[in-house]
């Protein structure tokens, strides 16, 4: 489990390419602080367990899954990401509870610079905007934000210079895909109020028949 609120920037050093999958290895620093084999780190908002390290780098396997439902597809050497450690039970909860299960890619469609913030448009598949509500939160690329505005085609955010410096999102450009994770709450209630108890045969059996076969 993540909060979303990213602790620095990667930089991918390599990526061993399989048929369908991949060995990725990033640069980092503060995140390899305590660091352990089978450690869970969030990369553009994607869980990912760490498989070996370094003085100065992780490395994690993405399946064939993982690579068609994200924009680590899109990861070259020399790309930047967004990493997070596994929140820990004692943690102040600044963010909001990230799973790192993407649950769509989004399109960045505009930017737009209001004082000292700059607005991110971002259209999404219509199974993603679902769960999108004005003045809830998403996690972008694994940083969690509140949804300023939100219609049937995109949603929008604002970024404020903080998230700026310490996140990739205003260092990609217009077209780009980014990993979208909704709050998990809404996916919930709708899976408690649609799931329907399979119907169990009904019984034969009842005091007639009892009755009928001198049980009675």
């Amino acid at each position: 489990m993540f909060t979303g609120l990213v602790e620095e920037i990667g930089v991918v050093q390599s990526i061993l390419k399989g048929t369908n999958s991949a060995k990725i290895v990033i640069n980092a620093k503060k995140v390899l602080e305590g660091i352990k084999l089978g450690d869970s780190v969030a990369t553009n908002g994607v869980c990912l367990t760490v498989t070996d390290f370094t003085n100065n780098s992780f490395s994690v396997d993405v399946m064939a899954e993982t690579i068609r439902r994200t924009n680590l597809k899109s990861l070259v050497p020399s790309s930047k990401v967004n990493l997070e450690r596994a929140l820990r039970l004692g943690d102040r909860l600044g963010g909001h509870l990230v799973s790192g299960h993407v649950d769509g890619i989004g399109i960045i469609k505009n930017f737009q610079k209001e004082d000292n913030a700059v607005w991110v448009s971002i259209s999404a598949p219509s199974n993603v905007l679902k769960y999108i509500i004005h003045k809830g939160s998403i996690a972008i690329d694994g940083v969690s934000l509140t949804v300023a505005y939100v219609d049937n085609q995109l949603f929008k955010v604002s970024i404020i210079p903080h998230t700026k410096d310490m996140t990739t999102l205003l260092q990609k450009d217009v077209g780009d895909e980014v990993n979208l994770e909704c709050d998990m709450i809404g996916k919930y209630i709708e899976r408690f109020l649609s799931f329907k108890e399979p119907s169990k045969p009904k019984s034969n059996i009842d005091m007639n028949f009892l009755s009928e076969h001198g049980f009675l």
